[in-house]
């Protein structure tokens, strides 16, 4: 121990040679402080490990409670002082403590308490028993499992997105989209949260909001086009051809191998009567699509209509 000491010290030493403007706090004074601990039965607590340290810079100092579950650290100096109370099989006992220098505070008495039980466990255990409840298509059983967690511990906001997913998978949009909002308020950065918000949206017909919450999605974070193409079809549907296409080529932009984008943009450039650009897109669709894609037949019924078209 001594020569850990002497490291310690020369450490110190170093450290003032190399900033000898710095100032340090110091921690001895003619303060005094002391109490007593006592256990969750109101019994002394022996061998309770005290720490006392004033501000971040500073070691700690230290001391044990006795038998009677006393304890005393004399000769600080005053200040803001952080104290500690640590023993095996109680949860950390944390006080401040304002000294005065000179100070004699003798009467600080603590209760040490068992640990709860740990919530994260009760909670992934919780989260389980409602995805296999899910599984089993046990929907209000399983949604119930997340309301009964959420009022529990309000910060894990994250089930708003779990509890608005059960009730779009009963077709309960209006009570999906209220927990979905709530879940983008909470975190405006999950993506994936917002974007099955525009879905729901859109689904009910709520078109200028979905759009403005899709619109606010950084299309990099985003790895299937789908909500956003409908906001497309939507505006095409609404006479609105342009919008469509400014929507579609940002699309394309992202999702190169996407070869549908451009097909809606066909469609959405003769609507706007753009008929060469139409033809353009319409034969770049067909010649890359598959066999079976859905669009196909539409594509060339609409290319033979526009043959003539240079």
């Amino acid at each position: 121990m001594r020569g850990r000491q002497a490291v310690v010290v020369m450490a110190c030493a170093l450290a003032l040679a190399a900033a000898p403007g710095t100032a340090l706090t110091q921690t001895r004074g003619d303060a005094r402080i002391g109490g007593k601990v006592v256990d969750d039965q109101g019994k002394p607590a022996q061998d309770v490990v005290v720490k006392a340290q004033l501000g971040q810079q500073t070691p700690p100092l230290g001391t044990k409670t006795n038998n009677k579950g006393e304890w005393s650290i004399n000769g600080i100096a005053g200040g803001t002082w952080e104290l500690e109370f640590l023993k095996e099989g109680f949860a950390p006992h944390r006080i401040t403590l304002e000294v005065k220098p000179d100070q004699r505070i003798q009467g600080i008495q603590v209760a040490l308490a068992k640990p709860g039980p740990d919530p994260n466990a009760e909670i992934q255990a919780e989260v389980k028993r409602a995805a296999e409840l899910l599984q089993n298509k046990q929907i209000p059983e399983g949604r119930k499992i997340y309301e009964n967690l959420i009022a529990k511990y309000p910060d894990l906001f994250q089930l708003h997105e779990y509890i608005g997913r059960t009730y779009a998978a009963e077709g309960q949009y209006d009570k999906a989209i209220e927990h979905m909002r709530t879940a983008v308020e909470k975190d405006p950065s999950n993506v994936q949260v917002k974007v099955f918000l525009g879905d729901l949206l859109m689904e009910k017909g709520q078109k200028d909001e979905a759009e403005k919450v899709l619109a606010s999605i950084d299309l990099t974070k985003v790895e299937d086009p789908a909500p956003f193409v409908n906001v497309a079809i939507v505006k095409i549907n609404d006479q609105k051809p342009d919008e469509a296409i400014a929507w579609l080529e940002k699309l394309i932009a992202r999702f190169t191998n996407e070869t549908s984008l451009f097909y809606y943009r066909g469609r959405a450039h003769l609507a706007a009567k753009k008929l060469p650009e139409a033809k353009a897109d319409l034969e770049k669709f067909v010649a890359a699509a598959k066999p079976d894609a859905r669009e196909l037949p539409d594509a060339k019924k609409i290319l033979e209509q526009l043959k003539d078209v240079k």
